[in-house]
């Protein structure tokens, strides 16, 4: 009988994610996609499937080598394509040769609606109003070594994306009871480089910046305090980062601190530790 081996990662190597959690679903039209990394470490999202090359424009042409996406075609009749110009949720691009596969994701989609096996994310209401508005963003920007994220859910609900050795995703959270904790502030958000004007001049982000700066490398790799001790450990998920981009994600700007359920009768508001 053959000796079972466990997978391990190389630490050299480009990416830890292993292969069975690069796949996923499309968080706005529920399609499946495929996470690579970039030559720049950024990850993006390709359609799972590749298309003949010949039938698209050469500006589309994604090619994957060792693990790693680069945008450009390398001569071959086929070549993968980046989810965001199909994803049927946004805005169509002027490519006419994308339009039938694009239909084909937006039959998938209300499929999978009908189903319940999707739930579009949902806008508030119109009209609607709150004398007290909450101020606890979804999806908080973080800012960790001096880079700016858009965080997929709340600080408190981030989850460490390693595998057990039960092969199975780490249910612990990344703000530990006992792990050290960022801190809220309004920071400035004003344009620059010659960016358009934002909807504010300061926004709400959780910083991180004080912190060590081993502990700042665990956030950026979404793991445990426990799992951060062991490098050798893979990934079987996604971390959820997402660059911040203040003219993509002006959504999420917020210019409000959050507040507790009893809000402190005193104190500054320009810094709250929270949660």
């Amino acid at each position: 009988m053959p000796v079972r081996r466990s997978l391990r990662v190389t630490p050299g190597g480009v990416s830890r994610l292993l292969r069975c959690g690069q796949a996923g679903r499309c968080r706005d039209c529920g399609n499946r996609i495929e996470w690579y990394h970039r030559s720049d470490q950024r990850l993006v999202p390709l359609h799972p499937h590749e298309v003949q090359a010949d039938e698209v424009p050469a500006g589309c042409h994604w090619q994957v080598s060792s693990g790693v996406a680069h945008p450009a075609g390398d001569g071959s009749a086929w070549c993968r394509l980046p989810h965001a110009l199909l994803c049927p949720a946004r805005d169509a691009p002027a490519i006419p040769e994308l339009g039938q596969l694009r239909r084909v994701l937006a039959v998938n989609t209300r499929r999978l609606i009908d189903a319940g096996r999707f739930t579009p994310p949902s806008a508030p209401p119109n009209g609607t109003t709150s004398q007290t508005p909450v101020c606890r963003p979804a999806r908080p920007i973080v800012q960790m070594l001096y880079v700016r994220y858009l965080a997929a859910h709340p600080v408190q609900e981030l989850q460490c994306v390693t595998q057990t050795r039960r092969r199975e995703r780490c249910t612990r959270l990344l703000l530990a009871p006992d792990a050290l904790a960022g801190t809220w502030r309004l920071l400035p958000a004003t344009a620059s480089r010659g960016q358009l004007a934002l909807p504010a001049e300061v926004m709400a982000v959780y910083d991180l910046s004080a912190l060590p700066y081993a502990e700042q490398l665990r956030w950026r790799a979404q793991r445990c305090p426990q799992h951060a001790a062991t490098p050798t450990a893979a990934d079987l998920a996604v971390a959820d980062w997402e660059p911040f981009d203040p003219l993509i994600h002006h959504d999420h700007i917020h210019n409000r601190l959050p507040t507790r359920n009893r809000p402190r009768s005193s104190g500054r508001a320009q810094k709250v530790v929270w949660p």
